[in-house]
């Protein structure tokens, strides 16, 4: 018994070591990412960013995303900012580097146009093709037409498989 608290003992110490070694690590996790000194910077940086896709994300927007690229692209926006660009600059200057796909809503050029009809034409296909296949089908089915004799042979069936759940 004795023995046993003695494991149990070196145990304990052994973790609460290990967990006393372990403290410095979290001095080394992340801090969150502090805002611009300025208010009107952060609230400009904030609009122009709502309208920016994140290009590792893809379906969040920069304001939103917490991706490193995301975390550049702000610090990016607001460097230009203080350097008095306008919004339209600094728009075009993340175009110019990451292309249309960054804006949520690219402007309609020749580059673009898929972007922009590609859906209505699939769901024109899409749709034709379904009418075409009804069509078709409604032409292979043809109605069957039974002879009295027929009539009376399936009757007849059904009116023994009726007796024969009876019994």
């Amino acid at each position: 018994m004795i023995y046993q608290l003695n494991g149990v003992m070196k145990v304990t110490k052994l973790l609460l070591l290990l967990l006393l070694l372990m403290t410095p690590l979290a001095g080394w996790s992340k801090e969150a990412i502090p805002v611009a000194e300025d208010p009107e910077v952060e609230k400009r940086m904030l609009a122009l960013t709502m309208d920016l896709r994140c290009l590792v994300c893809q379906n969040e927007p920069i304001s939103d995303s917490r991706a490193e690229f995301s975390n550049d692209i702000r610090r990016e926006i607001r460097e230009q900012i203080k350097a008095n660009k306008s919004d339209e600059e600094i728009v075009q200057f993340l175009v110019d580097r990451y292309g249309d796909f960054i804006l949520y809503n690219p402007p309609m050029k020749s580059t673009t146009i898929l972007l922009w009809f590609g859906p209505i034409v699939l769901f024109v296909i899409a749709l034709g093709a379904l009418i075409v296949h009804l069509r078709r089908r409604r032409v292979q089915v043809e109605e069957v037409v039974l002879s009295p004799e027929q009539l009376a042979q399936a009757e007849a069936l059904l009116n023994e498989e009726k007796k024969g759940k009876k019994v």
